[in-house]
């Protein structure tokens, strides 16, 4: 197992979040997508994402931080009797795939797209230091759904999913959810950025963007859990669905 590689120092500073307009989910415009940069604004609360219109726009990059953030507790996770039985027909592994995960989340056929060139190469580059992961939802030697983020401590940011077959995202969350479930994982979050009424049928919540604020430290002391370390440099699996 290897720890994640820490980047250089950002060149960028952040300002504080709590003097951000109250209402707008928009905290921050510009910087560069560096792993020391987007991995610091994580630790204070913001993730990179285009405003401008789609992947093509060349607007500078936008830094959100949600007023309503959506966030998962492992221990929350809701799994229905059919999905239960949906998840047996899918292998579970981890970091085996990650480029062709993001590239089918980043489908310019996808509605709600964000996903450009920039994105993808910076969270390509951060799988390879072992900061981003990608968890995979395989069925007969076919990619068939999947999820990627980023993972520091005990937060994974959930970016984006995708699924090819019924329940198949699902299936990948349900994954990850198992990779977080150790003796930590009641202190552990995943981060969805923003709740939908589709994600909290699976347990997702809403909280205010000062108290994800305030608990944000306590999760990123919690340490990584084993099935994430060593992520870009080593394939493993979780077990079968």
């Amino acid at each position: 197992m290897h720890p994640p590689l820490e980047p250089p120092p950002s060149r960028w500073v952040f300002g504080d979040i709590h003097e951000a307009d109250a209402d707008e989910d928009l905290v921050a415009i510009g910087a560069d997508l560096e792993p020391g940069t987007i991995l610091g604004a994580y630790r204070r609360g913001l993730f990179p994402m285009p405003f401008g219109t789609g992947r093509r726009s060349r607007e500078p990059m936008g830094w959100w931080s949600p007023v309503r953030r959506g966030v998962l507790s492992p221990t929350d996770l809701h799994v229905s009797r059919s999905l239960r039985r949906s998840a047996r027909d899918f292998e579970i592994r981890i970091d085996t795939a990650f480029e062709e995960v993001i590239d089918a989340c980043a489908d310019p056929t996808r509605p709600h797209g964000w996903i450009d060139h920039a994105i993808r190469d910076a969270y390509v580059g951060l799988h390879g230091l072992g900061w981003a992961h990608s968890v995979e939802a395989w069925r007969g030697g076919r990619l068939e759904g999947g999820l990627y983020g980023l993972a520091i401590g005990g937060l994974f940011a959930g970016e984006s999913m995708f699924h090819r077959a019924r329940d198949a995202s699902k299936v990948a969350l349900m994954g990850l959810v198992d990779v977080l479930a150790d003796e930590h994982a009641g202190s552990r979050l995943v981060d969805v950025q923003w709740a939908t009424p589709h994600l909290a049928t699976l347990g997702v919540r809403e909280i205010g963007r000062d108290d994800y604020l305030a608990g944000l430290g306590d999760v990123l002391a919690v340490p990584l859990p084993d099935g994430l370390l060593g992520g870009g440099r080593a394939d493993s699996t979780v077990g079968e669905g």
